[in-house]
This record gives C-alpha cells, sequence and structure tokens, in this order.
C-alpha cells in the first residue's frame, strides 16, 4: 500500500510542477536546472569567414561554457534570417541591423532588438576583370557592377561609398541587383558585369581562380559602420535576460581570443566550420579582415552607429521613419559582457 501511495504522491508532485505550483526536478516539464543547456538556434544571414569571432567561439567551447547548446542555421539573406526569428524557427538572428529597423516600421508588435554589435566595418571587396593598382571610385562610372539586394546593408554601404566619391548610384553606373546572394562569384567567372561586390570566399577564390582582382575594400572605404548584429523579437528578451547574457558572453570570448591571436592561429581555430576551404586560403582571408579592423572589441551597439545606421538607410531612400535608438537597441548585455 505504501508503494501505491509513493507513486500517486509523486504523480501529484510532478503535475504540481507542470502547472508551475512547484519547481522540482526530476519530474519532466520542470524548470530546467542552473548547469543544464539550454538549446537555441542561431540563424546566420550567411556563413563567411567575416563573421570569425562566432565561430572561434563555437570551435574554443564558449557556448557550451556558457551552458549553451547551439545549432547554427544558414539563412542566406536578411530577409529569410529575420523570417526564421519572427516565426520562432530561431531565438536568435545575426544578419544586418537595418533589417530590425525596416520590422518595426512596419508595424510588428513583438520587434526584434539589436543586443550585440560583431563587425565594425563592410566585409566585402569590389572585383575588377583586372589588376587596377591605380584604382580610384571614378573608375567605376559608366561600368556594370554586380551588387546586392536592394535594401541590404552590402548594396547600401557600396552605394553610400559611391556617394562619398561623388557618384550618383542611378546614373552614372549600371547595378545588376537580380542575382541570388552568393551567386555573383559564379556569374561574373561567367562573363557578367566589369566589377562585382564580393564577401569571401568569392573574392579570393576569383583571385585565386585569375577571374578577377580585388581592387577595394568596402570596409575600408565605408569606414566604421554597423554592418551585422545580433537580434532577438523584445518579448524573448524580456522573458529570458539570463540565456541573452549567457550568449552574449560567450561572443565576447570569441572576440576577445580574435582580439589576442594571429590571423593563422584564428584561420586554424575556424577551419572545422570552412572544410571546403584550403589552409593557406583561408588564412588568407582572415588576414584581409584581421588587417582592417573588422571586429569589434566589445559587443555594444553604440548610438553613434545607430544613427549612422539611420542616415545610411535614408540615403538610400530606404527609410520610412527612425525608431528610436532605445526601442531596437539593448546595450545592457553587451555592457556586461565587456572586457572590464
Amino acid at each position: 500500500m505504501k508503494k501505491y501511495f509513493f507513486r500517486f504522491f509523486t504523480m501529484l508532485v510532478c503535475l504540481a510542477a507542470l502547472t508551475g505550483s512547484s519547481i522540482l526536478s526530476g519530474c519532466s516539464g520542470t524548470k530546467q536546472a542552473k548547469n543544464d543547456s539550454v538549446k537555441l538556434t542561431l540563424n546566420e544571414v550567411a556563413h563567411s569567414v567575416f563573421y570569425a569571432p562566432m565561430y572561434v567561439a563555437i570551435e574554443e567551447g564558449y557556448f557550451q561554457e556558457e551552458h549553451i547548446d547551439l545549432t547554427l542555421v544558414t539563412g542566406f539573406g536578411a530577409d529569410k534570417t529575420m523570417t526564421a526569428v519572427l516565426s520562432g524557427e530561431a531565438e536568435i538572428g545575426f544578419m544586418g541591423p537595418e533589417t530590425t529597423v525596416y520590422t518595426y516600421n512596419e508595424g510588428a508588435q513583438d520587434y526584434v532588438v539589436n543586443f550585440a554589435q560583431l563587425t565594425q566595418r563592410a566585409g566585402n571587396f569590389l572585383v575588377a576583370r583586372e589588376e587596377m593598382p591605380d584604382f580610384t571610385w571614378t573608375d567605376i562610372k559608366g561600368t556594370e557592377v554586380l551588387g546586392g539586394r536592394k535594401g541590404g546593408m552590402p548594396e547600401m554601404i557600396f552605394e553610400y561609398i559611391l556617394r562619398q566619391n561623388g557618384i550618383n548610384p542611378k546614373t552614372d553606373l549600371s547595378i545588376d541587383q537580380s542575382i541570388d546572394f552568393g551567386s555573383t562569384a559564379a556569374a561574373f567567372s561567367g562573363g557578367k558585369g566589369d566589377f562585382s561586390v564580393e564577401f569571401e570566399p568569392g573574392a579570393t577564390s576569383l583571385e585565386l581562380e585569375g577571374n578577377g582582382y580585388v581592387v577595394a575594400s568596402l570596409g575600408v572605404d565605408s569606414g566604421y559602420v554597423p554592418y551585422t548584429a545580433f537580434s532577438a523579437k523584445a518579448e524573448y528578451i524580456e522573458k529570458n535576460p539570463e540565456i541573452i547574457q549567457q550568449f552574449t558572453n560567450a561572443l565576447q570570448k570569441g572576440l576577445d581570443y580574435v582580439q589576442n591571436h594571429s590571423p593563422e592561429e584564428i584561420a586554424e581555430v575556424i577551419a572545422p566550420q570552412f572544410k571546403e576551404t584550403d589552409a593557406e586560403t583561408l588564412t588568407a582571408i582572415v588576414t584581409r579582415y584581421y588587417e582592417q579592423d573588422t571586429w569589434k572589441e566589445n559587443l555594444i551597439f553604440g548610438e553613434n552607429s545607430y544613427q549612422l545606421l539611420l542616415d545610411i538607410l535614408s540615403d538610400a531612400d530606404e527609410l520610412s521613419a527612425e525608431p528610436p535608438y532605445k526601442e531596437l537597441v539593448n546595450t545592457s548585455f553587451a555592457k556586461k559582457a565587456a572586457p572590464k
């Protein structure tokens, strides 16, 4: 009889736990123990060496140290990554922060908030068909350029640089925006365009194949810009501050690593993420980003950077309203994780 009473009592306790009346370990549906891992899905806009600190955090086990069981999914475009976050397919998105402005201005009730900025320069390069050691931006006038998606950071930064150099993107050249993200290098190799705006490894691959030559870095010529950031729905951040903090802590460890190690060491760590790229090429790509000061020392998305983002959007005629900084940026997690 005692045995049956005990079983009945255990069932009642578990039922109470499921209904929120009691939190006890050993019953399914109970609150996660502090040392258990939290399952998180991160949707990245693209899989590129440009995001090396994040891959360092993955490969060095920093997410595990912060008790996060991370699943990484590539969205292949900021619009697709944002859709994954809004639909709940991913808790966290990694993309250009311009997408959070668009979503907010479109009236989303549970809008998406940026909580960590990773890169501080553009990650793409201008590739020409011939070597142009004396290239200036005026050389691009009258040519056809394979560009990026309308309203996306790669394209807007490209146009921002053109305007800074007195070039009208609409009248002084032809920009082809019809080619899918990730397919421009192949199109360029096939004879399309006079120039192409390429991420890595596309830019280096074109050089190695003899099909193109990097003549300018958009990251250098645009200056510091808030190019990519991590974001999540406002409600998710509000309900899960500990998880967001753990995630941010892991990212900061990745940033700390790249700030204190050589390109060769960074390339070696992230190599499992880029198995199709040989060590020499991978090191060359990391070096290119490393030398142009691509990655921030901390993850704080400052108000000046946010205003620059709005200015870029406005110049591109993509800004219908200016959302308040405090609505779309939360720096509390990055500040807590930042090196002291």
